[in-house]
């Protein structure tokens, strides 16, 4: 009887799964596995966040396979280790999993590899899993990726999509093979009070409400920081409780300027794969170098606590940085803004803040966590890598009533209108009787600064 083992990684769902479709046609039996990664830990990115809301996933992954007959083996420790030791109990002739793009992961697939091929054992590793367009699918003449989004896309968007899978009826699962206990959301101390619920059900149904609706408007409002009007997708994308492929064409299905705008975000995040996938080195050096001389998270103590703490006194900073808190989510025009502020206002190092957001992110991976970073940064791939995002500019740009900062710095909540983006400015007694600090720098500061450091 041919038995095949299915190896989930960061594609927690049933729909749209080409490793598992591959597996069931090909073998008569099939062992879904996820194996909690000891290296993941070593690396300090398993926070309580995303701890949680994988809890959820391999949870709602399990109920899933159990209404088709069969069921998730969850095990712990080496991934390379415990892969061969379920090939060994189950008898398996075949592996299957998604590729993927950090430099951990391309060297643990080559570890797989050779130690199944060692033991006649063929890994079948499948692109197109957790990116709509495959890293290398479409590359410019003369190099292995695009540097630039725009002509990227531009190739991207010609790319055919392949069809979308539906969700397995039947899994057959091979007697014998252990499992470990599925791990629940409530063992994770630590964890943001208000961080969303995970699982393939969950992502399934807030992509249906999505697009019957909200989707319409998201060309005009993905920047609107009150409106709070964006998907909310990204951490189902990033544990792969949603497809991707499936994501592209429900969306273009759906249709209109506000779908169209959806779908570059999606290339956007293929975009960063593509990235990593040619230069793994990008997670953590500049991808550009601009002979920047950072202030270290030592140098910069004050500065960086204010920062994380949501004190800086720059009010939209401050509430994008305790929404990251309470919700182990931000809005991303937040993210623009507060990785502006540290990087280039502050001119800290873009690690200190990159590594921060993965401690907190629910949805915090390599790819987009420090590409994204980077193109703050002015050390990726923005092709205007001198630009400062000005905090007060932007509040009152995409916050122009001041709700967003209302709604999380409430110690400014009886401030009306546009006066709450510069608190400094209020009359004296108005401003002796708020519990908020001044500023920690002034803008004009820090923009000479940053400037004096890049030369110009």
């Amino acid at each position: 009887m041919s038995i095949s083992v299915v190896l989930f990684t960061s594609d927690l769902r049933l729909h749209d799964h080409p490793p598992l479709r591959a597996a069931l046609d090909g073998t008569e039996l099939t062992v879904p596995l996820f194996v909690r990664d000891r290296a993941v830990d070593g690396a300090g990115f398993a926070v309580p966040n995303r701890l949680a809301f994988l809890a959820d996933c391999l949870r709602d992954l399990d109920a899933g396979l159990r209404e088709r007959g069969g069921r998730l083996v969850v095990r712990e420790g080496d991934l390379v280790d415990q892969v061969c030791k379920v090939v060994t109990e189950a008898d398996a002739d075949e592996v299957h999993m998604a590729s993927d793009v950090s430099a951990h992961a391309q060297r643990r697939e080559e570890q797989l590899r050779r130690a199944l091929e060692s033991e006649g054992v063929r890994l079948h590793v499948h692109d197109t899993v957790t990116t709509a367009v495959a890293p290398g699918a479409v590359t410019p003449a003369g190099s292995d990726h695009f540097a630039v989004f725009t002509p990227y896309f531009r190739r991207w968007a010609d790319e055919l999509v392949r069809d979308a899978l539906g969700a397995p009826r039947r899994v057959r699962v091979p007697d014998g093979v252990g499992s470990e206990p599925l791990p629940s959301r409530d063992e994770m101390r630590g964890r943001s009070e208000g961080l969303a619920a995970g699982g393939e059900q969950e992502g399934r149904k807030r992509l249906t409400a999505w697009l019957r609706g909200p989707v319409s408007a998201y060309e005009e409002r993905h920047d609107d920081l009150a409106g709070d009007a964006t998907s909310h997708l990204s951490p189902h994308l990033h544990f792969g409780t949603l497809s991707p492929v499936e994501l592209v064409h429900r969306a273009r299905r759906a249709g209109g300027p506000g779908a169209d705008a959806f779908v570059r975000q999606l290339a956007w995040r293929d975009f960063h794969r593509q990235v990593l996938a040619a230069r793994p080195d990008a997670g953590s050096a500049d991808y550009r170098p601009r002979h920047d001389r950072w202030r270290s998270e030592r140098e910069a103590r004050d500065d960086v606590e204010a920062w994380k703490e949501g004190r800086t006194g720059y009010p939209v900073v401050d509430a994008a940085m305790r929404q990251l808190r309470h919700e182990g989510w931000m809005h991303n025009r937040g993210r623009l803004l507060t990785a502006s502020f540290l990087a280039k206002t502050l001119y800290v190092d873009w690690r200190v803040g990159a590594r921060h957001f993965l401690d907190l992110l629910v949805d915090g991976d390599v790819a987009n966590n420090q590409l994204n970073w980077q193109w703050v940064a002015g050390t990726g791939t923005d092709t205007r890598p001198n630009r400062v995002l000005n905090p007060v500019t932007q509040a009152k740009r995409y916050d122009p009533d001041g709700g967003y900062v209302r709604r999380w710095v409430p110690e400014l909540a009886g401030v009306e209108g546009r006066a709450v983006h510069e608190p400094w400015r209020l009359p004296d007694d108005e401003r002796a009787a708020l519990d908020y600090p001044d500023p920690i720098i002034d803008l004009s500061d820090g923009l000479a600064r940053f400037k004096q450091a890049r030369g110009r």
